[in-house]
């Protein structure tokens, strides 16, 4: 009897060790990111200062450069998560997904772009665009979208005011126009700061500031994912939301210097700047809630630009109440 209690006490202590490394386990989620910007902040500080793995997720990034592939790879079972623009779950439920993309958490709620001029104003009026060369953005993207509503806002009809450029592509709208071609450019940081830094141009706007609230990147998974891990979303959701507390508790320095290894070769004085530029403005959701009036907003868009498919109820694609679970804690 005592051989067989001995042998039972050696088989449990070593089975111990075991279930103590599954527990600890962390879970893992694919995490496809539209384009790796500083714009996004909120969410490498939730890697750097090990907000996930708090929570007991392994966040594995890939940035899938582009809404389109972004889509395509939550749809097709190749991301978990996706983080990009709202506009493209519309689009998505437009074509009659049986299984959509739901919105769950807001990143930013702004846009992200600037109007940089190559002359310098020393008092900039929307006016001077009038019969300027404007380098846009890819038509039906939210920046072109976001763009031609302040335009239009400020008394421009960007296709009549404006010789306007939209058949360059994303990656190389920069390089046109520091190779010398249109007198204005809609650009993301943190090329408009270093344009202004290097004198190729000058920030003379925010298109952020001028269109108002508007879940311009959320996180978002296929309805099927959340309806079965709603408890890893949940997890996912309040790293989030402890990140972007922890961006709007402290300042621009300190929030680039707890990401700048996702920038390593991004000048850190550029990468500050940007930060607190994005702060300034507030760009940065403080909290992961996409409410109705930013849903409305979207559309309202999306309408002027001839890009909204129908017009969608906030609840038919935006999923608050996890969010809202998690922030009121």
């Amino acid at each position: 009897m005592k051989k067989w209690m001995l042998i039972f006490v050696v088989l449990l202590l070593l089975t111990l060790p075991l279930t103590a490394c599954n527990q600890n386990e962390l879970q893992k989620i694919r995490l496809a990111e539209v384009t790796h910007s500083i714009f996004y902040a909120p969410l490498y500080v939730a890697l750097s200062k090990g907000f996930f793995k708090e929570e007991g997720l392994d966040v594995e990034l890939t940035t899938t450069a582009g809404g389109d592939k972004t889509m395509t790879a939550l749809l097709s079972d190749g991301a978990d998560v996706a983080l990009v623009g709202s506009e493209t779950s519309i689009y998505v439920h437009a074509q009659g997904s049986k299984d959509p993309a739901i919105n769950f958490a807001q990143l930013t709620q702004t846009d992200g772009t600037f109007l940089v001029s190559r002359e310098k104003a020393e008092q900039f009026e929307w006016d001077q665009l009038k019969d300027s060369t404007f380098l846009g953005q890819r038509k039906g993207g939210m920046p072109q979208m976001v763009g031609e509503f302040v335009l239009k806002n400020n008394g421009i009809d960007p296709h009549e005011d404006l010789n306007l450029i939209q058949n360059i592509d994303f990656a190389n709208v920069a390089n046109a126009f520091a190779s010398g071609t249109g007198d204005y450019v809609q650009l993301f940081e943190p090329t408009a700061s270093i344009f202004e830094k290097e004198g190729r141009g000058h920030i003379v706007a925010s298109f952020g500031s001028e269109s108002g609230r508007v879940p311009y990147t959320t996180f978002m998974a296929k309805e099927s994912y959340l309806d079965k891990n709603q408890d890893t979303v949940k997890k996912f959701t309040k790293a989030i939301y402890k990140a972007q507390q922890w961006v709007e508790e402290n300042n621009a320095k300190d929030i680039a210097t707890s990401i700048l290894e996702q920038f390593p070769d991004t000048d850190p004085e550029i990468v500050e700047t940007v930060i607190d530029r994005y702060k300034q403005q507030e760009s940065f959701a403080s909290d992961p809630i996409l409410d109705e009036e930013e849903w409305n907003n979207l559309q309202d868009i999306m309408e002027e630009a001839g890009e909204l498919p129908e017009r969608i109820d906030h609840s038919s694609l935006v999923n608050t109440s996890i969010a809202e679970e998690v922030s009121s804690k």
